[in-house]
C-alpha cells in the first residue's frame, strides 16, 4: 500500500506551498486566498530513495466562509486515507483558536501527527514556534515554505513513520496494470488476457481503494494484473469523474511494476496518449505499449514497424519500451504481450556489478570527455547500483552543477548499449564526491 502524507490547516498557512515544496512541482495552486484548494490534490513524492504519496486539502476553519462544508469533508476523507498527517501552522500570526478546533478533529483520527510552523523565514524567528507546544503533538518543525528552511528536518520527521510495507505477492510474481485514455480497449484486452488463460486463482481486493488484483499462471509463471473498479461515492461527497478516473489509474500505475499502457492503432498517438505515458514516466515504471485494433488496419509488410518507428518518435521519453501489435476483440497475438512483460520484468529488477559498471564510466568518459559547464569541469570518480525498481545508480562527481543535463542523456546512452534494460527507465543520480 502507497505510504500517504496529508497536509492539513486553516486556511493560508502555506499548505499548498509546503506541498509544492515536497513534490517539487507547482501541483497545487497558492493564492493569498483563503480556501482557494478546494479539493484533494495527489502527488508522488521520494526522499532518500523513498516514495510516497501527499495529499494537499482544503484549510479547516470554524467560520461558514464559501465552501467550508465542503472543505471540511475533503480534509476528513484525506486524513482518513493518511498514514502520517502534518499539520501546518502560521509561526507569523501565532496560535489561534482554529488550530485548537483543528487539534481536536486530529486526536479523533488517531494518527500520526507531525506539527510544522511555517513562515519561520529567518533564524531570529525560531522562538515563534515554542508557542505551538500547547497543542500537544510534540517539538514542532519549524519551516519556511517560501526559502525551504527545515524541508529536509520535516521530511525525515515524515520517514521516521514510514516502515517496509507488507508484500502481498512474492519477487517473483509480475505485476503489470493496463492503462490507457478511455475507448482503447482496456477492458477487452484485460478480458482478452485473462479469458485465454482461463486460470485465474483469485480475485483479490486491492490494497488500495477500488483496485481489484486478478492473479493467474502462464507458462509455470505467475502473474497479477491489477485493474480498477467502478466509481464509488465516499459518503455525502461526490468526486469529480474524470479526476477520480485519473486518481484510479495512478493508484495502479503506483502498485504495479510494468504498466501495458493502451493505444488505439486506428487513430495512432494524439495527444491524450501522452498524458497518459506521463503518468507513466512520472512513476519510473516499466512499460509495454500495446498497439490494440490492428485487426482494423490496412497493411503491408511495412506498416508494423512504420508504426513503431512513429510510437518511438512520438514517445522519445519512453523510447525504451517495447510496442507489441493486438486485437483484443479477435485474441489475436495477444499472446506476444507476455515475453514483452517478462523482459520487462526482468530488466526492471536487473542488478549489475560495481566493478562493470565503474569500466563502463571510465570508458565512457574516456571516449567523449566532459566540457566545461557552469564554470567547471564535472570529474567523475565512481559508480554503484543503489537499487532496483527501476535500477538505479548514483554517480559521484566533483561538482552536480558542472554536469549538463546531455552528458547525463550520453550516459543513460552508454548504460543501455552495454546492458539489456529494454522495457524499464534507470535512473542515474548524482552526488558530490566528499
Amino acid at each position: 500500500m502507497p505510504f500517504k502524507v496529508a497536509i492539513v490547516g486553516r486556511p493560508n498557512v502555506g499548505k499548498s506551498s509546503l506541498f509544492n515544496r515536497i513534490v517539487g512541482s507547482r501541483l497545487s495552486i497558492t493564492d493569498d486566498q483563503p480556501g482557494i484548494t478546494r479539493d484533494r490534490i495527489y502527488a508522488r513524492a521520494e526522499w532518500l530513495t523513498k516514495s510516497f504519496r501527499v495529499i494537499d486539502t482544503g484549510g479547516i476553519d470554524i467560520g461558514d466562509a464559501p465552501f467550508l462544508n465542503q472543505i471540511k469533508a475533503q480534509a476528513q476523507i484525506a486524513m482518513d486515507e493518511a498514514d502520517v498527517i502534518v499539520f501546518v501552522v502560521d509561526g507569523r500570526q501565532g496560535l489561534i483558536e482554529s488550530d485548537h478546533y483543528i487539534a481536536k478533529l486530529l486526536y479523533k483520527t488517531e494518527k500520526p501527527v507531525i506539527l510544522a510552523v511555517n513562515k519561520i523565514d529567518d533564524i531570529s524567528m525560531i522562538n515563534n514556534a515554542f508557542e505551538f507546544y500547547a497543542l500537544g503533538f510534540g517539538t514542532p518543525v519549524a519551516v519556511s515554505t517560501i526559502h525551504g528552511i527545515g524541508m529536509g528536518d520535516l521530511l525525515d520527521e515524515i520517514m521516521k513513520h514510514m516502515t517496509d510495507e507488507d508484500k502481498l505477492y512474492d519477487d517473483s510474481v509480475v505485476q503489470f496494470c493496463i492503462v490507457g485514455r478511455p475507448n482503447v480497449g482496456k477492458s477487452s484486452l484485460t478480458n482478452a488476457i485473462l479469458g485465454e488463460e482461463r486460470v485465474i486463482v483469485s480475485d483479490i481486493a486491492g490494497t488500495t481503494m477500488d483496485a481489484i488484483d486478478t492473479q493467474f499462471r502462464k507458462d509455470k509463471r505467475d502473474y497479477v494484473v491489477i485493474d480498477t473498479a467502478g466509481i464509488k461515492k465516499r459518503g455525502k461527497v461526490y468526486e469529480n469523474a474524470e479526476k477520480y478516473a485519473v486518481l484510479r489509474a495512478l493508484t495502479a500505475i503506483e502498485r504495479s511494476d510494468i504498466a501495458l499502457m493502451v493505444i488505439d492503432g486506428t487513430e495512432g498517438v494524439i495527444e491524450q496518449d501522452k498524458h497518459v505515458a506521463g503518468y507513466i514516466a512520472d512513476y519510473a515504471k516499466a512499460v509495454v505499449i500495446v498497439v490494440n485494433k490492428w485487426d482494423l488496419i490496412e497493411k503491408d509488410d511495412k506498416t508494423m514497424k512504420k508504426m513503431e518507428e512513429k510510437i518511438k518518435d512520438e514517445f522519445k521519453f519512453l523510447d525504451f519500451a517495447e510496442v507489441v501489435f493486438v486485437s483484443a476483440k479477435n485474441n489475436s497475438r495477444v499472446h506476444t504481450i507476455f515475453p514483452a512483460l517478462n523482459r520487462a520484468f526482468e530488466n526492471y529488477n536487473k542488478t549489475v556489478s560495481t566493478s562493470v559498471i565503474n569500466d563502463l564510466l571510465m570508458d565512457a568518459t574516456a571516449m567523449n570527455p566532459t566540457a566545461i559547464f557552469n564554470g567547471g569541469k564535472a570529474t567523475y570518480s565512481y559508480t554503484t547500483q543503489v537499487s532496483i525498481k527501476p535500477p538505479t545508480f548514483v554517480l559521484f562527481v566533483n561538482n552536480p552543477d558542472y554536469v549538463h543535463f546531455s552528458y547525463l542523456r550520453y550516459l543513460d546512452n552508454q548504460w543501455r548499449k552495454a546492458f539489456d534494460f529494454t522495457g524499464t527507465p534507470i535512473k542515474l543520480l548524482l552526488r558530490k564526491k566528499v
